[in-house]
């Protein structure tokens, strides 16, 4: 080896070490030049948004409604409600905390809209359910070509559907962030609006009722 490889071979290192820092620290940059796009009113910066968000957020919205239709709703409304209130973001949060959080609320307002029309509702003696009331669809799918182990995990699917369902809705909403979305502790707590204390308070309570409405069941 001569007296210039291992300079160059440290370079070398040294270049490779720096480039993912380097595209780290472009991220940051390009979200905000991408976020001031949006406060100008960029329609092709806004479609971008969309396209990228709105499968996600479907997804996150089905989940707390169980109902297609309620879910692309919100969706939209969700998007609407971001691009009308854009010019307000402070980035306290990243972009996408942001937009889960706009999600939520639009859910618990229909959950509120909802349980204000039962209320109200006169219902038939002879009625059998009462559509609209948000639930949590569980992601747990089984892939099974025996009838009798189809059988057997559509019943596991409904008990933790129902289960997940009969949850309060603070803790619905901390395990689906957290156990179906993968969100980290802090993103929960941005998007609630909640100290990160109290999101591992209402997982743990959250888990501990379905570890008990399912005892037996699954």
């Amino acid at each position: 080896m001569s007296y210039g490889e291992p300079i160059a071979l440290r370079g070398q290192i040294e270049l490779e070490q720096a480039a993912p820092a380097a595209a780290a620290d472009a991220r940051p940059k390009a979200e905000a030049q991408f976020i001031e796009r949006l406060k100008l009113g960029d329609a092709a910066a806004f479609d971008a948004l969309v396209s990228e968000r709105s499968g996600e957020i479907y997804g996150l919205l089905y989940r707390l409604t169980e109902n297609s239709e309620e879910a692309r709703d919100l969706t939209q409304e969700t998007f609407l409600r971001a691009f009308q209130n854009i010019k307000s973001f402070r980035g306290d949060a990243d972009l996408r905390t942001w937009i889960y959080r706009i999600a939520i609320n639009q859910a618990r307002n229909r959950w509120r809209w909802w349980r204000r029309r039962r209320r109200d509702a006169t219902v038939s003696l002879d009625a059998t359910s009462i559509t609209g009331r948000p639930t949590l669809v569980t992601t747990l799918k089984a892939v099974a070509n025996d009838p009798e182990q189809d059988a057997l995990a559509r019943e596991r699917e409904r008990a933790l559907r129902e289960a997940l369902g009969s949850l309060r809705q603070v803790y619905r909403e901390a395990v689906i962030l957290r156990d179906i979305e993968g969100f980290a502790y802090e993103e929960i707590a941005m998007t609630l609006d909640i100290s990160v204390g109290t999101v591992k308070s209402r997982l743990a309570r959250g888990r501990q009722e379905l570890k008990r409405k399912l005892e037996g069941s699954l």
